[in-house]
């Protein structure tokens, strides 16, 4: 295991999008275990923060592995395949439309129960958009076409978390 290991590598899991979030956890906490710098206090100052920088990577390593979205962007990157987010925003007409219909339901959204039936149609689409990133990269192993998936996952997330907070200002 080397500071250069791509994550999966330093968690020891396949290359793979389908993961199981217990397994990643498990594996955080062991490796955790095993490098917090607490455990060379005796060893000085020098291996003190050789185990800071391996508990600052496994961290990282932990939080791209975990979400699936931001796995899935790490392994276009691994394959070949930049997300490109910031500068990549082109997107099917048929995705916008159904963004700028989401963005009016949501404008028009009277109470709750209309938010609430916008969060599920948008959670499921979610889930839909999760699944195809994951045939791409798994079963496909097109990496291209995930990155496209992806870059339309961000955009469905971020709208996600709009409904989310609307969703908490009508119970407050």
């Amino acid at each position: 295991m080397t500071l250069d290991d791509d994550d999966f590598t330093l968690f020891g899991l396949p290359q793979a999008q389908a993961q199981d979030r217990a397994a990643i956890d498990a594996r955080w906490k062991a490796l955790q275990n095993q490098i917090h710098p607490d455990r060379f206090v005796a060893q000085g100052a020098a291996a003190q923060r050789v185990a800071m920088q391996w508990a600052v990577r496994v961290n990282e390593a932990y939080q791209r592995l975990k979400d699936p979205l931001r796995r899935a962007a790490y392994l276009c990157e691994l394959r070949g395949a930049s997300v490109e987010a910031e500068r990549n925003t082109a997107m099917p007409a048929a995705f916008l439309m159904k963004q700028m219909e989401w963005r009016e339901a949501l404008d028009e959204a009277a109470g709750e129960p209309a938010v609430q039936a916008l969060h599920d149609e948008v959670s499921a689409e979610r889930e839909r958009l999760l699944e195809q990133v994951r045939q791409e990269l798994d079963e496909r192993n097109d990496a291209a076409a995930a990155a496209a998936t992806v870059r339309a996952l961000m955009f469905v997330q971020r709208f996600a978390a709009e409904v989310d907070d609307r969703l908490d200002a009508l119970a407050s």
